[in-house]
C-alpha cells in the first residue's frame, strides 16, 4: 500500500472480504455494527484508527465466517390454471440504462419504481464502488443517486462489473470525465459473441480510442473535433444508441444520429436527459439530434416505463396454461406486433382504452388474455428493430408455439446460440429441432411433463422453461434461477398469487 488514505485502505477491506466470499452483511454481525458502517468504511468515506483496522483484519480471517454462497432453485407443481390481474413492472433494460446515466448527472437523481433484480443490483455494486452515493426509501419505491464530484474508478467491484452487460454504458459518461480509464469485459447472458464494435465506432466522433486486451477495456480520450458530429450507426443496436445519447448528452454542441433505436429504453433514456436540460428531437424515430450542454447538476425525479418483456412473459403464462388472465399496464406500443401476430394464431384477448404510465409519455393498456386453441403461424416469427417484434420476446414464442397445431419456424437471427438453449423445452415435453444455430422449429400441440433442469445461461430461455412447467403435469424442479433473478422481481411470487404452486428453495 503506497498510499495510507481512507480510500486506499477502505479498497484493501474490500477486496480482502471478497476474496473470503463474505458479504458486508456478515461483516457487519461479526463488528457488531451496520452494514451501512462496512460500506463507509469500504468506500473511503469514514476514517479508521490502528485498533480498527486490526479489528477488521480479525474478523476477516476468523475462520467461523463461511462464505455466502446458497444457490436458489424453483419446485413447480402443474398443471395449473391461472386466474386474476397482475401489473407490469418496471423495465429492466430502462433501468440499468438509467442508472448508468445517472452518472452524467451531479446534481441529485431519484428513479422512481425501480426494478429491484440482480442487474440492477450489480450496476449499483459498481456504482457504490466507485464512489456513488446509493439510498434506497424505507419502502424501496425511490432510489436516490448522488455521485461525487471525482469517481474512483480504482476501487471498481469488478466481480459484479463482470456479471452484467451493461457496464458498457459507462463509456458515455466517463469519456467527458476522465482522460484515461479502463473498464472489465462486459458479461451477463451467454448467447454468443455480441460485438462492441458499434459503440467503439461511434464514440470515436467523441475522442474515444478502446484498446481490448487481458479482459479489460482501456479507454484513452483525446481532444474531438469540434462542429456539428453525424453519426450513423452500423447497427440499430439499444445500448449503442444510448451510450452514443450519453455522450452527447455533455458535448456542448449538436450531434445527429442516424440509424438510431427508437425502443423503449432508448426512449426512457432520452426522457430523462431531457428532465438534466439535454435537449432531444425525433424521440420515437431513428434520427435523433441532440444539444447538449457543458453541465449538468440538476435535482431530478424520473419514473422508467414498464417493461413490454414482462408483459409478453405473463401474456405467455396465460397462453400456456390455458387460462384467462389480465396483464395491467402493458405498454402496448411496443408489443402491437406480437400481438398481431398471436391474433393470426388465434389468440383472444381484450383491450382497454389507453392511459400514461407515469413518465407521462408511454401508452399503457390492461390485456385480457383468454383461453384459446392456436394454430401455428402462417410466416416464420424472426425479430426485428422497434417496431417490429422485439428480440426479447422471440423465445416466447417458442412456449406459444408449442402450444399451437402445426409447425412453426422460429428465426432468431440476432444470437448465435440462444435457440440451442431452447431446445431444453423438449426435456419438459417439446418437440423443437434445431435446423442451425439460427432456427428453431416447433411442432405442437404438445403434452407437457415435469422434469429436473438447471437453469441455461440466458434469461429469457431461462423463463421459458418456468413459464412451460407451469403447464407440465407433476413436479418441475428448476435449479440455479439466478439468471431468472437478473431480469425479473419475485416472478415465484407473483405467479404464485395468479394460482401457480411455485416454491423457492435453496441448498
Amino acid at each position: 500500500m503506497t498510499q495510507n488514505t481512507p480510500a486506499s485502505v477502505g479498497r484493501l477491506i474490500r477486496d480482502a472480504r471478497l476474496q473470503r466470499g463474505l458479504s458486508p452483511e456478515q461483516v457487519a454481525s461479526a463488528l457488531e455494527v451496520e452494514p451501512t458502517v462496512v460500506r463507509d468504511i469500504e468506500h473511503g468515506t469514514q476514517e479508521l484508527d490502528v485498533g480498527g483496522i486490526a479489528r477488521i483484519a480479525d474478523v476477516l480471517q476468523d475462520p467461523v465466517l463461511a462464505p455466502v454462497g446458497r444457490t436458489m432453485h424453483l419446485r413447480v407443481k402443474g398443471p395449473t390454471k391461472l386466474s386474476g390481474s397482475i401489473d407490469v413492472r418496471s423495465s429492466k433494460n430502462a433501468a440499468v440504462a438509467l442508472l448508468c446515466a445517472s452518472l452524467l448527472n451531479k446534481g441529485r437523481t431519484v428513479l422512481e419504481g425501480i426494478a429491484r433484480i440482480e442487474e440492477v443490483n450489480r450496476i449499483l455494486e459498481v456504482l457504490e464502488s466507485i464512489g456513488v452515493r446509493v439510498t434506497w426509501s424505507d419502502d424501496r419505491s425511490e432510489l436516490e443517486l448522488v455521485r461525487p464530484e471525482v469517481l474512483d474508478l480504482g476501487g471498481m467491484d469488478v466481480d459484479a462489473a463482470r456479471r452484467t452487460r451493461s457496464v458498457i454504458m459507462f463509456l458515455g459518461p466517463l469519456l467527458h470525465m476522465l482522460p484515461d480509464f479502463q473498464l472489465p469485459y462486459a458479461g451477463g447472458c451467454n448467447l454468443g459473441a455480441r460485438t462492441v464494435t458499434p459503440h467503439l465506432q461511434a464514440l470515436q466522433y467523441f475522442g474515444l480510442d478502446v484498446k481490448a486486451t487481458d479482459g479489460w477495456y482501456h479507454a484513452h480520450v483525446r481532444e474531438p473535433a469540434e462542429g456539428v458530429r453525424h453519426i450513423t450507426l452500423t447497427e440499430r443496436g439499444d445500448t449503442v444508441t444510448e451510450n452514443v445519447l450519453m455522450a452527447a448528452a455533455l458535448y456542448p454542441g449538436e450531434t445527429v444520429i442516424r440509424n438510431a433505436s427508437p425502443n423503449y429504453m432508448v426512449q426512457d433514456v432520452c426522457f430523462f436527459l431531457e428532465s438534466l436540460g439535454v435537449a432531444i428531437e425525433g424521440i420515437g424515430s431513428t434520427t435523433l439530434r441532440i444539444r447538449g450542454v457543458e453541465r449538468i447538476e440538476a435535482d431530478v425525479r424520473v419514473a422508467p416505463s414498464e417493461d413490454p418483456i414482462e408483459a409478453m412473459s405473463l401474456i405467455t403464462a396465460a397462453v400456456v396454461t390455458k387460462s384467462m388472465v389480465t396483464v395491467r399496464r402493458a405498454p402496448i406500443e411496443f408489443l402491437e406486433i406480437e400481438l398481431a401476430i398471436l391474433a393470426d394464431m388465434g389468440l383472444r384477448f381484450d383491450l382497454s382504452e389507453e392511459y400514461p404510465a407515469a413518465n407521462g409519455r408511454t401508452r399503457l393498456v390492461d390485456i385480457t388474455v383468454y383461453p384459446s386453441d392456436l394454430v401455428a403461424a402462417q410466416d416464420k416469427i424472426h425479430p426485428m428493430p422497434f417496431p417490429g417484434l422485439n428480440i426479447d420476446n422471440l423465445p416466447f414464442f417458442a412456449v406459444i408455439a408449442a402450444e399451437a397445431q402445426g409447425r412453426t419456424l422460429i428465426h432468431d437471427w440476432v444470437y448465435e446460440n440462444r435457440a440451442i438453449h431452447l431446445l431444453d423445452l423438449n426435456k419438459l415435453g417439446a418437440q423443437t429441432q434445431l435446423l442451425d444455430p439460427h432456427r428453431l422449429v416447433v411442432d405442437g400441440p404438445t403434452r407437457w411433463r415435469s422434469q429436473e433442469l438447471v437453469c441455461p445461461p440466458a434469461l429469457r430461455p431461462a423463463v421459458c422453461l418456468l413459464l412451460a412447467s407451469l403447464a407440465a403435469r407433476g413436479v418441475t424442479v428448476l435449479r440455479d434461477v439466478y439468471v431468472i433473478n437478473r431480469g425479473y422481481e419475485d416472478l415465484a411470487n407473483r405467479l404464485t398469487k395468479l394460482g401457480a404452486d411455485v416454491q423457492v428453495f435453496f441448498d
